[in-house]
C-alpha cells in the first residue's frame, strides 16, 4: 500500500461514504450497497479498491464476507498530514494570541 493508492481510493465519494459506514462497525456487501443504490458488483469494485489500498479488510464468516476498517491503513494518511496539522495549529495559536492581545487592548481603553 502506498500513499498514492490511498489517496486514489479516497478520491471517490462512494468509497469515502463506505469508509464512513464502516466506522460504525463491520458490514456486508449488501449492507454497504443499500444506501448507495448501486448494484452489488459495483460496490464490490469499490471495496476491492479500498482493500488494495489497505483501508479495509474482509473477514470470512461462513457464507458471509463482512468488511471492516483497517486503522493502520488510515495511519498512513495521518502520518502524512501530521506536519501540516502541526503547522496550522501553530498558526492558529498565534492568531488566538493576537486576538487576545487586541481584546486586552480594547478593554483597557
Amino acid at each position: 500500500m502506498t500513499l498514492n493508492e490511498t489517496f486514489v481510493a479516497l478520491s471517490d465519494p462512494t468509497r469515502r461514504a463506505i469508509l464512513a459506514q464502516l466506522v460504525l462497525g463491520e458490514a456486508t456487501v449488501s449492507a454497504l450497497a443499500e444506501p448507495h443504490r448501486l448494484a452489488q458488483p459495483t460496490i464490490s469494485k469499490h471495496l476491492k479498491v479500498l482493500e488494495q489500498a489497505g483501508l479495509i479488510e474482509t473477514r470470512i464468516d461462513a457464507q458471509s464476507r463482512p468488511r471492516r476498517l483497517r486503522p493502520e491503513g488510515l495511519k498512513l494518511i495521518d502520518d502524512w498530514l501530521t506536519p501540516f496539522r502541526a503547522q496550522w495549529e501553530r498558526r492558529l495559536d498565534r492568531l488566538e494570541e493576537f486576538v487576545e492581545q487586541q481584546h486586552d487592548m480594547e478593554s483597557k481603553k
